[in-house]
């Protein structure tokens, strides 16, 4: 019979947690000969043997599984829990008590089968999440025909049609067709979106409405949906130093167990005391208090898109004093929007706009699509540049219907020859425009703050952060108006990279904690500086997924209080669970050793501390329901 320890491999594990059909069917055969040894005592009351006979070989089936994991630990020179649980059932048998071997052995077996069963529902909750990819795909033939294939068959430039009420096999672009998705198992957000053409699709979400065709971008291991797996389920091998210090011990609790039962027989001979106290010194409840609260946390993260790659940058969460907030994309959502036309006198709104969009139309600057937009939801007909020339970071020349159109930055109006006026921005982007030489006026672009900003930062704030910051290369007036806005009473502004490093190592100097979230992208050096680094919006970015040792695969700011609660609660069940544990073991070895305990309900009190803790441990996996409203 192949067996596996603890559903996390602890090696300390009472005994090993083989929860197979045929384990099951196994402890039932077993449980029937014990049961009918009782039977038989009571139906046959003059013929002993054959309830003596019964119980024997129940107790043999029952005990098989105990001891061939203690013979395998032996075997390679190891001391751990599983022995303590075999001498109880082979002490109780040697005896010559059958019945009570093959009692405690099934409750030993049980309580097996409930923990593990019980922790790898977390286990399940989290595999579920990622087991979405559908195992077949609609490839589209160059001859115009489709064909069904495997969904690891696919291949990256490879074309397949998604029907309402797929799974999209592969991550991908959209070529053609409107759809809307269901995108809460990569970024955990409850509302469906709108997709179009050349927006991106993941693997493992749910079309709902339109026939789409996609091309195929990344496949298997390397989609979105791939790589959050991988990482989650590492996350589960990494330990917590509370873990660790229990391994480095674990081989000193065995002998000193043995020596404490050692003395129990010579002082008093009872054999049941002895049995008593091994079954009640098996640490289960206190070697699952960790772990078990750990993959229920990592559940619940991962339901709402949270990525976390080591336990340890989980249960770091909890002890977050500050938080630095990059701007661009992190507090606001990095797309710009046209807040005010200032057309000079003589010169229509709609003629700066027209001039403005038409010379920036060909440009794939925020700006200018922010341009390009207003002129449609306008209704101002563009047209195509000529002539089209962009000078990175100052602006576009380009020849339009009416004439040659210079927009950007004044500096490079005035470069070509044209005078602006100083405007007041208040806190807007600028782009100033002329027309054959003449000033045309100025349109403003502001980053608009995300919706959630506010709610958020007051939630940290509520939750005992001390300290808030915001740093951004924006200019200052800009930062002001976010800062105003978001209610983030400290700001840096003009900052390169290298400064936002410096600003986060002169808060962890003052003491603090620091997390540091931004959009992964342009921010790794500062995300790397601060002792969490939270990346924003990594659905789809493998250089965001990797840069940061938490990754937000939405761009909901509201995670990020749910994140330091989890943590929170997460370490306070941690906590609980130590606490049960080894009160049980202490009650367990007392009242043992005091002779107040035997064998049967030591292993009745044993099952029921260690459901206990898994079942503690199992309300972290409904924390943050109240974010999918």
């Amino acid at each position: 019979m192949q067996t596996r320890s603890h559903v996390h491999e602890h090696d300390g594990a009472c005994c090993d947690h083989d929860v197979a059909p045929r384990l099951f069917l196994w402890i039932c055969i077993g449980t029937a000969f014990v049961l009918n040894a009782y039977l038989a005592d009571w139906l046959y009351r003059f013929n002993a043997p054959v309830g003596e006979v019964s119980a024997a070989i129940g107790a043999v089936i029952l005990m098989t599984p105990i001891l061939r994991t203690a013979w395998r630990d032996i075997r390679r020179g190891e001391l751990r829990m599983n022995e303590l649980v075999a001498l109880a059932v082979l002490a109780a048998f040697v005896q010559g008590d059958f019945r009570t071997a093959g009692v405690v052995a099934f409750f030993m077996l049980i309580s097996v089968v409930i923990e593990t069963r019980t922790a790898e529902g977390a286990h399940a909750a989290i595999e579920g999440l990622i087991r979405l990819t559908p195992t077949n795909a609609r490839r589209l033939l160059a001859s115009g025909g489709e064909e069904t294939v495997a969904a690891d068959q696919l291949h990256t430039g490879d074309r397949i049609r998604c029907l309402p009420g797929d799974n999209v096999p592969a991550d991908g672009k959209i070529l053609t067709g409107r759809t809307t998705l269901n995108e809460s198992t990569i970024t955990g957000e409850s509302l469906p979106r709108d997709k179009g053409p050349q927006d991106e699709v993941f693997a493992g979400t749910q079309n709902l409405t339109g026939a789409i065709e996609v091309t195929v971008v990344r496949v298997g291991a390397d989609t979105t949906i791939g790589r959050v797996r991988e990482l989650i389920l590492g996350a589960e091998k990494t330990r917590l130093p509370i873990m660790r210090i229990i391994d480095r011990y674990i081989g000193y609790y065995t002998p000193a167990v043995l020596m404490i039962a050692g003395l129990v027989w010579f002082f008093t001979n009872d054999w049941n005391r002895v049995i008593a106290l091994l079954v009640a010194s098996c640490p289960c409840a206190l070697i699952l208090a960790t772990p078990s609260a750990m993959v229920a946390a990592l559940s619940a993260a991962a339901r709402l898109g949270i990525l976390v790659k080591d336990v340890t940058d989980l249960e770091g969460a909890a002890r977050l004093t500050a938080f630095v907030f990059d701007k661009t994309g992190t507090l606001t959502t990095g797309q710009l929007g046209v807040t005010r036309l200032a057309p000079c006198d003589g010169v229509k709104p709609s003629d700066l706009l027209f001039a403005a969009g038409s010379a920036e139309r060909f440009s794939k600057h925020p700006a200018a699509i922010a341009l390009v937009a207003l002129a449609k939801e306008a209704n101002v007909t563009l047209t195509e540049p000529q002539d089209f020339r962009e000078e990175p970071g100052q602006g576009v020349i380009a020849s339009v219907t009416g004439g040659q159109v210079v927009s950007g930055r004044a500096s490079w109006l005035k470069a070509n020859g044209v005078t602006v006026d100083e405007v007041d921005s208040e806190g807007s982007s600028v782009i100033f425009v002329a027309q054959n030489g003449r000033y045309l006026g100025w349109v403003g672009l502001q980053d608009q703050v995300r919706p959630e900003a506010v709610t958020a930062l007051k939630d940290l704030s509520d939750l005992g952060i001390r300290r808030i910051a915001m740093v951004t290369g924006d200019r200052t007036s800009v930062a002001t108006r976010v800062s105003k806005e978001i209610g983030c009473a400290e700001f840096k502004a003009e900052c390169l990279p290298q400064q936002k490093v410096e600003f986060v190592n002169a808060v962890k100097k003052d003491g603090y904690q620091v997390a540091v979230v931004g959009d992964g992208v342009n921010d790794a050096p500062a995300l790397a500086a601060g002792d969490t680094g939270i990346a924003m919006g990594a659905a789809g970015s493998d250089v965001a997924i990797h840069s940061a040792t938490i990754a937000l695969m939405s761009n909901d700011l509201r995670r990020l209080p749910f994140l330091v609660r989890l943590s929170r609660g997460a370490r306070a069940v941690i906590y609980q669970n130590l606490s049960v544990g080894a009160l049980f073991i202490v009650l367990g070895l007392s009242l043992a050793g005091l002779g107040l305990l035997n064998p049967i309900v030591a292993a009745i009190l044993h099952n029921v501390g260690s459901l206990i803790v898994v079942f503690n441990s199992a309300r972290l996996i409904r924390a943050g329901e109240e974010l999918h409203e």
